[in-house]
């Protein structure tokens, strides 16, 4: 799980600015991924969610993101409200067993989508099933 801002007008380090953090990582707009790629026409910053265990189910990672506290999602909630950012929260689910009860399914707790609500944050799910 992570959070990421996205920018069509503002470097990582601006975003960082107004957020008063640093990104666990970033892309730049003009970055390239390759050198033959063309150029990033949008600038990407991302802060991981880490959790106690190795369970990675999105209820044990909401106490790591009620931790960062509400003036930071208050300052989110400021850069999504601009024309410059969009906010997400991406939950990425990988399901290698469809039987296993722990790789399926996703709960979100009222607090923690209260404090999406206030960084002005969307939701992303990415789910991939690898199955043989």
């Amino acid at each position: 799980m992570y959070l990421r801002v996205v920018s069509e007008s503002l470097q990582p380090q601006e975003i960082s600015t107004r957020l008063g953090c640093e990104a666990d990582e970033a892309t730049a707009i003009g970055s390239r991924r390759h050198p033959q790629s063309p150029p990033r026409k949008h600038a990407t910053w991302i802060r991981h969610v880490r959790g106690r265990g190795e369970s990675g189910r999105p209820e044990d990672l909401e106490p790591a993101i009620l931790a960062w506290g509400p003036e930071f999602a208050t300052a989110l909630g400021r850069l999504a409200d601009s024309p410059d950012a969009a906010v997400s929260l991406v939950v990425v689910q990988e399901i290698t067993d469809p039987e296993d009860p722990q790789q399926k399914g996703i709960v979100l707790g009222a607090d923690l989508l209260a404090w999406l609500a206030r960084a002005g944050a969307s939701l992303d799910i990415d789910q991939y099933v690898y199955l043989d």
